[in-house]
């Protein structure tokens, strides 16, 4: 099967939707099929040195105010990339600007297409500039609407989807590297350098970004006995070193480093309440750490409540403070939850996930066929 794979992020960068099309190519190449990625430019010429397969970058620029995150120009090269493929079928990640071209060029093409939702564009809208949720769902029905299939990552995301008028959706979650991810990976020496008062580590993981809600673990970072550990970069780094004067910024860390400090968390923290999947929860789960998250998108799907971890409401730093303390008083229940995670998790690889990905792809493919016919 021939399947190009138009995605809004690919590494170099660091975050969820370019991890799922990195992984999703890499298993697509491991079953004997050919994928093509197309993605923004970034600066770094040799950063497709790696990819699993042809990577084709399109012009771009970065989104004012957060250069990490790079928006495409319009450019001819994703239709002619697609029709040079000959491709089967074309797979959009995260479509909202580049996908929305490649979901045009697909269907000039005649091309079926599997439209895998991931960011809670609306949610961004009214964080960002207080409004705009309405335009956000319109161009997102646009794209999704005209799609075979539109893939939800979570039950939050499924239901969210088809409140606003968008059909043909399915579940699909994301899978996690328990290879890389694991609990014997816990450092002493490292959390002698992050805690040597042998504090409680206390960890968070992800973009520094407003939607990220960070700021939130303000309380965490004042219980006695806690370490409060924030790894990521972003445009909020400069207002939360401020905000929590005490906490260790480790900047962005990647691969095994990443998993060592997961594993040697005492407690993983997240915060956003937009998150349509959380790759991090899961990723702390296969590390053995028990989590404590908001009751809101993904992380309802990921955390079992009271046996893997707590969930709070949204936006209440005074649940999330209390929620860690109610941990810190309790080696056992810790324990006891972060082996519960690591076994939740342990049959989620992305070689499950991947080969469910490509049953839909076939189904797509099948109902196309019998249209046709």
């Amino acid at each position: 099967m021939r399947v190009v794979i138009v995605t809004e992020s690919f590494p170099p960068d660091v975050n969820g939707v370019a991890h799922c099309a990195l992984q999703t190519a890499r298993h697509l190449v491991r079953r004997g099929h050919t994928p093509l990625v197309i993605a923004p430019a970034v600066a770094d010429q040799a950063a497709d040195a790696d990819a699993p397969c042809t990577v084709v970058r399109v012009p771009s620029l970065p989104l004012p105010g957060y250069p990490q995150v790079r928006v495409a120009l319009p450019s001819r090269r994703v239709a002619a990339a697609i029709a040079a493929h000959r491709a089967d079928l074309v797979h959009l990640a995260g479509p909202f600007v580049l996908g929305a071209r490649g979901m045009t060029a697909a269907a000039r093409l005649g091309l079926p297409a599997v439209a895998v939702y991931q960011t809670d564009l609306a949610g961004y809208a009214r964080t960002y500039v207080g409004t705009g949720e309405s335009t956000a769902w319109r161009r997102l029905r646009t794209v999704h609407g005209a799609a075979d299939r539109t893939l939800a990552p979570s039950t939050a995301a499924l239901r969210d989807l088809e409140a606003h008028g968008i059909g043909r959706v399915r579940l699909w979650g994301r899978g996690v590297d328990t290879v890389r991810f694991r609990p014997d990976l816990r450092d002493g020496a490292l959390r002698r350098e992050l805690a040597p008062g042998g504090e409680l580590l206390v960890g968070y993981v992800g973009r520094l970004a407003p939607e990220k809600r960070v700021d939130l673990l303000a309380g965490v970072q004042a219980l006695p006995g806690v370490r409060l550990v924030v790894v990521g970069d972003g445009p909020s780094e400069p207002a939360l070193r401020a905000a929590l004067p005490d906490a260790r910024f480790l900047g962005r860390r990647t691969g095994d480093d990443l998993a060592r400090i997961f594993a040697s968390l005492d407690v993983f923290a997240h915060t956003g309440p937009y998150e349509t999947f959380c790759q991090t929860v899961q990723e702390a789960m296969a590390s053995g750490v028990p989590v404590v998250a908001p009751a809101a998108g993904g992380p309802l799907d990921l955390v079992d409540h009271g046996r893997t971890g707590l969930l709070v409401p949204p936006g209440d730093p005074d649940a999330v403070r209390g929620a860690v303390a109610a941990l810190a008083a309790s080696p056992g229940t810790r324990a006891e939850y972060g082996r519960a995670g690591r076994a939740g998790v342990e049959a989620r690889t992305w070689e499950a996930l991947g080969d469910e990905l490509i049953g839909h792809y076939l189904e797509v493919l099948r109902e196309r066929t019998a249209v046709a016919a």
